[in-house]
């Protein structure tokens, strides 16, 4: 089977199945199957999001505006993750386009900080200390990295990919085991999903270009959280 796949096609993929999983979250119980299967399939938005991140990074003609841009929607997505996740507009809960913020500070301080590489271990630590204030912390920063770092080798590429995940999924499901439901985390290995797409069936090209293709995620993503959140908040009253 013949497949091949564009960078637009990646996003949507990926916006997908994130609002798959978020209505998995928002309305389904995680004991389900049909909630495991949608937070399966919703595995396979985060690796997606650092892919397309590291994918940015390598083609975008402005660094700084890519970062300045992320950090923008970051601060703008905020209130509305936050709501989404405490119902309150304001606590610590930054969302996803934070993480990807930090990743992309982290490729950038990797590839052209002139600092000893033990400061930059240090550094990518930090940001994924920092991480964990967003969603899907700690991975997409190292994702994003570990493909740039071997970004020359596709099997080294893969290979630390795989074994990133596989941390993933091995400590968030050994978390689960003093759980009330001890299979809860089950769904993680969804993120394995994600190799034979990128690896295989990514075709390295962008896809069409327009200010819709552009700015759609990070209109969609702020807006579907406060959807989500006032449904609930509407059911609970």
């Amino acid at each position: 089977m013949n497949i091949s796949i564009n960078r637009n096609q990646l996003k949507y993929l990926a916006i997908i199945a994130m609002v798959i999983d978020h209505i998995g979250w928002t309305f389904v119980s995680i004991a389900s199957i049909q909630g495991q299967v949608m937070h399966f399939f919703g595995r396979l938005t985060g690796p997606i999001m650092a892919f397309m991140l590291y994918e940015g990074y390598l083609h975008t003609k402005d660094i700084k505006k890519y970062a300045l841009r992320l950090g923008i929607f970051a601060l703008i997505s905020w209130p509305a993750y936050s709501f989404y996740e405490t119902r309150n507009f304001f606590a610590l809960q930054f969302g996803v386009i934070y993480t990807l913020f930090l990743a992309l500070l982290t490729l950038w301080m990797w590839d052209k900080a002139n600092i000893k590489k033990w400061l930059k271990i240090v550094l990518v630590v930090v940001a994924c200390l920092l991480s964990l204030f967003g969603d899907w912390p700690i991975f997409d920063i190292l994702w994003p990295l570990f493909l740039f770092i071997y970004k020359d080798d596709p099997k080294k590429q893969w290979t630390s990919f795989a074994i990133v995940t596989a941390v993933e999924v091995i400590l968030v499901n050994l978390t689960s085991f003093t759980s009330a439901i001890p299979y809860r985390q089950v769904f993680q290995i969804g993120a394995f999903m994600v190799i034979p797409i990128l690896a295989c069936w990514y075709n390295g090209k962008p896809g069409k270009k327009n200010a819709f293709n552009k700015w759609f995620f990070y209109v969609f993503y702020p807006v579907h959280l406060l959807i989500l959140a006032l449904i609930v908040t509407l059911i609970n009253k």
